[in-house]
């Protein structure tokens, strides 16, 4: 019954995937007319007027666009923070921000502002207009209209897509949240509107601010629906413990589901283990990233769903969508009608789309038609194959100074101003670690301090939740609290360690951040060092593959 309209959807979607398969076959051309849109754009906008640059009828575009400035989001902070900002944090009422006089970085209106991690701060504000999220919705259109003609055959259309609660911790009473709490707002309307249809969590769930209240609505919502074909999350483990959670609570889910679902579902709810895939016996879908550190989360998804397809998302961020996966290309091919790509290797030489080269490495600078002109966005992506003579982006991970387990993306200097704030007086040597067993978590190596590590890990806790995306992680149940090992022999060890790996002395760097998970080995004998009474514990095959 349902097939005829998700047909019906595909049609209406096929002019975005048509005109993005043309794209594909003449990058350079294709990238030269963004780039040329964009430019208008810049050159109507306060911010390009400030440089005082302006068009040369003599001057080719290449060189008229070298003459922008490379720029981080420090760089552009001023022409992007809303006006108002303060004046809502203050009063916790979220509102809709406008920007300085003078002080456009678009000559297009705004619409709203979206709030995501900062580099070197715990927030940073990224302005929308019609134009940007017109290239979220074609990227999304691309995408659907892929999956429904090359993918599995979907029948029922029921779909959870990722709704990203405005969550709030008990103890910052004053805490704000701006920004979209629905991930389809990043949509047009008209596609919105389809999309209700046949969204299955209500939108009311958004308006949440509860962690465990989120996760039972939607454990409720979702275990009702037995007829669920997609779910559309961002980290893996989101997706793990919303199923945890159903495991642990599912008397009482069962109990408030009453007459709503059938005995027998009822009856697989309280099997040990669950089979998932009896719960949902139409799931074909799971797109989640599985790139970088989310590989081994997303392959543990794969083993609780066999049979289903787990698809990696392609490189989106707050401020914009890059690349889309293609189930023809085998391989994410950027968004190149919608977004200006350069690339720029180790040497910092920046090259076009068409330029870069098979199994090279290089760091993005985008462009986007929200206001962002040769923004680094800080990811590192490798050539990994050609699809329509257009190269795909294989996605490594953030640039050496970010460390992103979840999605909580935090940055060097932001970790330097967390620690900055809390007592570490006597201690010399200093540094944050990500670990990823047994769950995801932040562990802080201290080789000296005057309070206990209890304190210091509360302290650091309290910290690091001013960063939103690590705040959203940490109330979800996706991140564990931080720890802290405290031993003057931490550094030895870890000098020790890496020099056995293969590193050189000289090399040996102190970092206020690491980005690389900390080994098990390693993880151990730092235990140990921290705390002497510590036996190292075997872990079993079942721990093993809850290890994220």
């Amino acid at each position: 019954m349902m097939r005829p309209i998700i047909q019906l959807f595909s049609f209406l979607l096929g002019l975005y995937a048509y005109k993005f398969s043309q794209a594909l076959k003449n990058p350079r051309r294709s990238q030269r007319s963004v780039q040329q849109e964009i430019y208008r754009n810049f050159l109507g906008s306060d911010y390009g007027k400030s440089l005082g640059l302006s068009s040369h009828p003599k001057a080719s575009l290449n060189e008229q666009w070298n003459q922008i400035p490379v720029v981080d989001y420090e760089d552009i902070q001023p022409w992007t923070e809303p006006v108002n900002l303060a004046s809502n944090l203050a009063s916790d009422q979220p509102g809709n921000p406008t920007s300085l006089p003078g002080k456009s970085l678009t000559p297009e209106p705004i619409l709203f502002y979206e709030k995501t991690s900062g580099s070197r701060g715990p927030a940073k504000w990224i302005p929308y207009t019609q134009s940007l999220r017109s290239s979220f919705n074609s990227m999304f259109c691309v995408w659907v209209h892929d999956l429904i003609e090359n993918g599995p055959k979907f029948e029922t259309g029921k779909f959870y897509f990722c709704i990203s609660p405005q969550l709030k911790d008990p103890q910052l009473l004053n805490e704000i949240s701006a920004g979209l709490a629905d991930d389809s707002e990043y949509l047009d309307g008209w596609l919105r509107a389809l999309l209700s249809l046949v969204l299955v969590a209500p939108p009311r769930l958004k308006y949440l601010q509860d962690p465990d209240e989120f996760k039972e609505q939607l454990s409720l919502e979702l275990l009702c629906e037995d007829r669920l074909e997609a779910i559309s999350i961002w980290s893996p483990s989101f997706l793990k413990v919303l199923l945890d959670y159903i495991k642990t609570h599912r008397e009482s889910l069962v109990e408030k589901l009453g007459p709503k679902i059938s005995h027998q579902r009822g009856q697989l709810l309280r099997q040990s283990p669950i089979s998932w895939t009896e719960i949902w016996p139409k799931l074909k879908l799971i797109s989640c990233w599985d790139s970088s550190h989310s590989r081994e989360q997303a392959e543990f998804l794969q083993k609780l769903f066999p049979g289903v397809m787990v698809q990696g998302k392609g490189l989106l961020a707050t401020e914009a969508p890059m690349t889309i996966p293609l189930i023809d290309a085998q391989g994410f091919v950027p968004l190149l009608n919608e977004v200006f790509f350069e690339f720029e290797d180790d040497a910092g030489q920046i090259y076009k789309l068409h330029e870069i080269k098979l199994g090279k490495e290089y760091t993005l600078i985008i462009s986007q038609k929200g206001g962002l002109y040769r923004y680094r966005i800080g990811d590192r992506i490798r050539v990994s194959h050609f699809y329509q003579k257009t190269p795909c982006l294989e996605f490594l991970g953030r640039d050496r100074s970010i460390s992103d387990l979840v999605g909580e993306k935090l940055s060097e200097p932001f970790i330097k101003t967390v620690l900055e704030d809390i007592s570490l007086k006597t201690t010399f040597f200093k540094t944050l670690v990500p670990v990823t067993q047994p769950l995801a978590h932040y562990l802080l190596l201290l080789d000296e301090a005057q309070e206990p590590p209890e304190a210091i890990a509360h302290q650091l806790d309290r910290a690091l939740m001013r960063s939103p995306h690590y705040r959203h992680a940490r109330l979800l149940g996706q991140l564990d609290p931080p720890r802290v090992f405290i031993s003057r022999e931490i550094p030895n060890a870890l000098i020790r360690y890496r020099t056995q790996s293969g590193k050189k002395w000289g090399d040996l760097k102190p970092e206020i951040l690491a980005t690389a998970p900390l080994e098990s080995e390693l993880l151990q004998e730092l235990e140990t060092l921290a705390n002497p009474h510590f036996i190292p514990e075997v872990p079993s095959d079942s721990q093993l593959c809850r290890s994220f």
